[in-house]
């Protein structure tokens, strides 16, 4: 008897029956431009095409949705087969989550309204400047808690920081460079009416899974964007969202590891 093609044809079906019994992946994002935002109902900007180009590379079934930031980090934390971008890691976010990227890379940097005549050069002299506004989800709000900041203030959402900034009720703005032209936008602001200070630190933005998400599903997804390196399609869509973008951090960027 020729066992040879029903053993082909089992193993077919057992890989078959692996992909369907996969679990489908609950992508979370916020409203966050140009990262991520709703375009006539649909997710959009430069990570949801990141992610939307894994999702058809790793053969995943998916769903894309956004949240408020607060819901999907809670999501992320506690289920499996979750994931939430675009997150900053940092050593505080570290042992929360799996790390699939970076896929983005900007500063946080301090900004003063250009007619303030301010120069701001350490956060010394940020304490010295009253109110510092930051939202409370944001890892630039856990790093200052950690340097003891007395003057710094938490708020809801980005929209309340820059609001406060747009009124003049705080003189600094924290922001990161990438998401400050949307940011600046949604209050009727651009760039030309800021002074950039001094940056805080460099970030790099992940797709953050959860801990109960299989590992070996998370490394497929490592997998495909360094595939999406070596094959030019990261930069092509960095690009297109990032026209600007800083030669040297950008090399960085598509290093592949």
């Amino acid at each position: 008897m020729n066992l040879k093609y029903p053993v082909v044809v089992l193993l077919l079906l057992c890989s078959l029956a692996a992909h369907l019994s996969a679990a489908e992946l609950r992508l979370y994002t916020e409203d966050y431009r140009p990262f991520s935002y709703l375009q006539d109902g649909k997710p959009s900007g430069m990570a949801v095409a990141v992610v939307e180009e894994l999702i058809r590379r790793t053969d995943d079934t998916a769903r894309i949705e956004l949240v408020p930031w607060t819901r999907g980090y809670h999501q992320v934390r506690h289920q499996a087969d979750t994931a939430l971008f675009s997150t900053v890691r940092t050593a505080q976010r570290e042992a929360d989550f799996q790390w699939v990227g970076p896929i983005a890379r900007g500063y946080t940097r301090f900004y003063t309204h250009k007619d303030a005549g301010l120069r701001v050069t350490s956060l010394d002299d940020v304490r010295q400047l009253g109110t510092l506004a930051v939202p409370k989800q944001w890892y630039s709000y856990e790093v200052l808690r950690e340097q003891n900041l007395e003057n710094l203030y938490g708020v809801p959402t980005p929209q309340d920081m820059l609001r406060m900034f747009r009124l003049g009720r705080v003189r600094l703005l924290l922001a990161n460079t990438l998401t400050l032209d949307g940011m600046l936008a949604e209050q009727g602001m651009h760039a030309g009416q800021l002074q950039e200070q001094f940056d805080l630190m460099p970030n790099d933005s992940y797709i953050a899974f959860s801990r109960q998400t299989d590992v070996a599903r998370v490394a497929r997804w490592q997998d495909a964007l360094q595939d999406m390196r070596r094959d030019g399609s990261l930069e092509r869509i960095y690009r297109h969202w990032f026209p600007d973008a800083d030669a040297r951090t950008l090399a960085d960027l598509l290093r592949v590891e």
